[in-house]
């Protein structure tokens, strides 16, 4: 029979329309009990004297497996540094500690080749310690057969291709990572190390078959190869774990978080404990031949059945849209009365009534009606009602949020928490995070593969061996390993036709109980919210990003709100320096708007550095009008109390990315004199009791008023430190410093510097609109043509002069600010310092 015949055979055999059905074998799940499962506990006393942080030496900065390296970390929320291999050490200690657990060489060339110097500094700092390295043998162009590792007696074969990788059930750094099983199969790459090792201070970790199928002879004896090898530190007292290959293979991202785990004894541990919760969104939605008929129905009640025996407690949450209720044909109305005869089998939550996406409505009151059809629909059909989490079709007006659906959502719901694949973006997964906004929780929700299209194995993307590939170790099997909380989304139509989301869960979670000591449960979306937010407490404050940069955010961000209506530009402050002279100045341009002044601060909205930032993104965009002319319009806010905020450039920068910053700086001895002064003139009863020189000279244990004057009076001063926090953020090039004596006695100029910054078009001349006042003191605008209009009777007080002695005590205190500040300001390309800058740093700091 020809090879064409025998194909053709063995197509005929294969029947097209059969479904995918779990196919997952391991010893644990058929009750063996030959190898237990033993996930070692890695904490000793040495944690304590180590940091939970790793330091990573990569060959380059755009290098591939480091870029890998540090994803892994990044998924799995460890901390670390990456350094470029070659340069100095960067300081391994603080104090009587050690700043990292463990030390990563992407190349293990890098470290066996580093200079004498900086080769015994590593070598005790992880002795002193107890500190562990992990190094991966990077791929060579030439074979080496038998080749020394430097120093070390270990040999190693070059350029291999393996296959059949299993693990040592007898390593004490198994923990994460299940043996007992064999990964079958050729592995990734042809380019495998192997050791051989010398000496009894070496164990292997992991072992794999030579794959000789493509040579003529083979070795009859079959000799596993060691992969990964664990130095224990007998030969000199540093423990190692050496990696054959990268991360391509899914096994190593499981070894190398033990190994981080294990070399850090316990710091670096992850959690065991796995929560998964499988949302089934469209219920009764979709279109005819697509829904469940009750044989879908009863498979599905079939698998819940028999995930509950892996996951306990386990139940499939259905998110229902009870308009589309018997939509289908007569088998599928069949379908949706059986899920209903059921529906105290599964839990329940509320989709949309119609399927329609939120961010659509502009009525409040008509979303509220649409919400309650959906509920009475609930009530009517015996559908718990009470669950508390809701889902927004198509992830609409939860992220961007839309302020309507929250309060919809907590008036007809009670909902208390939600989630969605799209914060801070859909991209990439490992980022998702979760937030809290009006009391709802927001959790990162995750995917597996399927979407509302997927109903076909035939027809998913690269076949079913793609759909395994996830499953087996891929993309799928990590989620679960790297989340602690997995919310799955998945659709009606993915548990029709080929069933392929019950194949494929059924099918990750035993493969996770084949390769992982990890603890699968289940619990209700309220439980999952609160278990979330007691493990990342700091994720609870949202922070809000710019929906105009991403396509996908923008297509689900209300019709009604606009890109244009974001500020370009922001006066940052600091206070008392002249922010609302500038302010008004801007002000006067004719194609330049600010916000609208806020009821409760004035001209200033101060939406990010304090308790407006949690009003959210709608809140804040209706402080400002929808340019009508956008080429021609330049909205900017000014909020003073920005430059200080430590929160602020993060957030300003999410929201603001490509924004400008304007701050302007006087003398902070000044400054700090004028802030009293102020506080003062606004009946401030510590002010008015205590001198400007108490203020400044109060001790930490001073009343705590006293003390949070002076520190609104002397930490804005210090501008290098805040300047240097924004430029973390924003690159130079996007702010610019006015000087504040400049704005006072030169505003014309000035104003024309700015605008040329701002790059604005055409030019204002400032020189027709800006006149000297001398009975206040300072320019004022010029209106009616001859009158001039000045700021309020509070602007531009008269003070009396500062004290000798305060002035001298403020200069001694602000000398290595203001020294860093001259740095800053040439590094910046600043041909002048100010004169007020000169003026502090004079010899003049003698006492009276």
């Amino acid at each position: 029979i020809t090879k064409t015949r025998v194909s053709q055979l063995h197509r005929s055999l294969i029947r097209r329309d059969s479904r995918p059905e779990p196919s997952i074998r391991c010893a644990i799940l058929s009750g063996a009990t030959r190898v237990p499962a033993v996930a070692h506990d890695h904490r000793s006393a040495a944690r304590l004297r180590i940091d939970p942080k790793v330091l990573v030496f990569v060959e380059t900065t755009y290098s591939r497996l480091g870029r890998e390296i540090a994803e892994l970390l990044v998924y799995n929320r460890i901390k670390y540094k990456v350094e470029v291999s070659g340069k100095s050490l960067p300081v391994l200690t603080n104090l009587d500690k050690g700043k990292y657990g463990v030390i990563v060489f992407e190349n293990l060339n890098k470290y066996l080749q580093m200079d004498k110097w900086n080769r015994e500094l590593l070598d005790k700092y992880c002795r002193e310690y107890s500190v562990g390295i992990v190094g991966f043998n990077p791929p060579s162009e030439e074979t080496l057969i038998g080749a020394q590792f430097r120093g070390f007696p270990l040999f190693i074969h070059t350029n291999l291709r393996l296959k059949d990788a299993a693990l040592n059930a007898a390593s004490p750094i198994l923990r994460l990572t299940r043996a007992g099983e064999t990964a079958w199969g050729p592995l990734p790459g042809e380019d495998w190390t192997v050791f051989y090792p010398n000496h009894s201070t070496y164990e292997p970790l992991a072992w794999a078959m030579r794959n000789t199928e493509d040579f003529v002879s083979e070795d009859p004896n079959k000799t596993p190869l060691p992969t990964v090898l664990q130095d224990h530190g007998v030969y000199d007292g540093i423990q190692r774990v050496l990696f054959g290959g990268g991360l391509r293979f899914w096994l190593h991202k499981l070894l190398f978080l033990d190994s981080l785990s294990y070399l850090s004894h316990g710091q670096l541990s992850i959690s065991l404990q796995r929560y998964i919760l499988v949302d089934v969104d469209d219920i009764f939605v979709g279109e005819r031949g697509t829904r469940l008929k009750k044989e879908d129905v009863m498979a599905l009640l079939a698998t819940q059945q028999r995930i509950q025996q892996l996951v306990p407690g386990f139940r499939f949450n259905l998110g229902f849209s009870g308009k589309y209720f018997h939509h289908g044909t007569s088998e599928e109305n069949q379908g949706d009365d059986m899920l209903l005869e059921n529906a105290g089998s599964f839990m329940w939550f509320s989709h949309m009534w119609n399927h329609q996406q939120p961010h659509l409505y502009d009525n409040l009151t008509q979303l509220e009606m649409d919400m309650t059809l959906n509920r009475e629909f609930a009530k009517e059909h015996g559908i718990p009602i009470d669950s508390g989490y809701s889902i927004a079709p198509h992830h609409s007006g939860v992220y961007p949020v839309h302020e309507l659906l929250y309060e919809a959502w907590k008036r007809v719901w009670n909902v208390r928490v939600t989630s969605t694949e799209e914060y801070p973006h859909l991209r990439p997964a490992r980022l998702r995070r979760g937030f809290i906004h009006r009391n709802i929780m927001v959790l990162p929700r995750q995917t597996c593969g399927l979407f509302t299209h997927t109903i076909m194995i035939e027809r998913y993307p690269g076949g079913r061996e793609k759909l395994d590939e996830a499953i087996q170790g891929g993309e799928l099997f990590q989620t679960i390993v790297y989340n602690p909380i997995n919310i799955f989304m998945t659709h009606m139509s993915n548990y029709g036709n080929d069933r392929l989301a019950l194949y494929t869960f059924e099918s990750v979670i035993k493969f996770l109980q084949c390769w992982t000591n990890l603890r699968l449960s289940t619990a209700p979306p309220l439980q999952l919210g609160e278990r979330y937010f007691q493990l990342y407490p700091e994720e609870g404050d949202p922070v809000w990003g710019n929906p105009c940069d991403d396509s996908r955010h923008q297509r689900i961000w209300s019709h009604n709100k606009t890109c244009e209506q974001l500020p370009r530009f922001l006066v940052i402050g600091p206070q008392k320096t002249g922010t609302t002279a500038l302010y008004t100045f801007l002000s006067m341009h004719p194609d330049i708007s600010s916000n609208f002044p806020s009821p409760d601060t004035f001209e200033e909205i101060q939406f990010f550095n304090g308790k407006n930032y949690y009003r959210g993104l709608d809140w804040y965009m209706s402080f400002f009008p929808v340019p009508k002319n956008a080429t021609a319009r330049y909205l900017f806010e000014k909020s003073a109390t920005y430059f200080d905020g430590d929160l602020v450039p993060r957030r300003a920068h999410a929201l603001l990315p490509h924004a400008k910053l304007v701050t302007i700086l006087i003398s902070p001895a000044r400054r700090a004199y004028s802030w009293y002064q102020h506080t003062r003139a606004h009946g401030d009863q510590v002010a008015l009791n205590y001198s400007f020189h108490q203020v400044i000279t109060a001790s930490d244990t001073a009343p705590k008023q006293l003390r949070e004057l002076r520190n609104r009076c002397l930490n804005p001063g210090k501008y290098s430190q805040h300047l240097e926090r924004w430029l973390s953020y924003y690159p130079p090039q996007q702010l610019h410093i006015i000087d504040g004596d400049q704005l006072r006695s030169n505003p014309v100029e000035t104003m024309n510097e700015l605008q040329r910054f701002l790059k604005i078009q055409p030019p204002f001349d400032y020189s027709k609109h800006l006149r000297y006042d001398p009975k206040k003191g300072f320019f004022c605008q010029v209106i009616n043509g001859d009158h001039t209009k000045c700021l309020g009777r509070s602007k531009g007080r008269q003070y009396p002069p500062m004290e000798e002695k305060s002035y001298k005590l403020l200069q001694r205190y602000y000398l290595s600010h203001n020294t860093a500040l001259v740095k800053l300001l040439k590094r910046l390309g600043y041909r002048t310092v100010p004169q007020w800058l000169k003026d502090d740093l004079s010899d003049t700091m003698t006492d009276q």
